[in-house]
């Protein structure tokens, strides 16, 4: 098993702010540089799918293993003979949100996995943190 994780910090943006965008999938495209596409097939919940492409990968589609409303979500990705884990969560402190992301790789294969796709994902959370607050504050009018 391999597990990175990162946390970033942020004033000024709610927690309903940050899950609304997060969660609203059919965007991520908007914000995420390196999504071609994604759009959720069912809805927002535990056992949930989204078609999920990113840029110069294949298509897939990827399974919400735990939903928690404005507290976590975690999506799936399976590979032959890996599982790959990406957790999201917010904590509020006082007028600061902390966002984690963890990602997980379990599988007899995971070491393989973990290099073809695991550390790039891992590499890109920042970036991806960074654009999520960016987006959420476009989206709400706030600095």
């Amino acid at each position: 098993m391999w597990t990175q994780t990162y946390t970033k910090k942020v004033k000024g943006l709610s927690v309903d702010q940050i899950w609304q965008v997060w969660t609203d999938v059919d965007q991520w495209n908007k914000w995420q540089d390196d999504v071609e596409f994604s759009k959720m097939q069912t809805e927002f919940k535990t056992g949930g799918t989204f078609a999920f492409h990113p840029k110069g990968g294949p298509k897939l589609t990827l399974e919400l293993t735990e939903v928690e409303d404005k507290k976590n979500f975690v999506d799936l990705t399976r590979f032959p003979f890996a599982k790959m884990y990406d957790s999201h969560e917010i904590f509020e402190h006082g007028d600061e949100i902390e966002l984690k992301c963890t990602l997980v790789i379990k599988g007899p294969l995971s070491f393989l996995w973990r290099k073809i796709v695991a550390e790039d994902v891992a590499k890109g959370i920042p970036r991806q943190l960074d654009a999520l607050i960016k987006r959420a504050q476009e989206i709400y009018k706030q600095n």
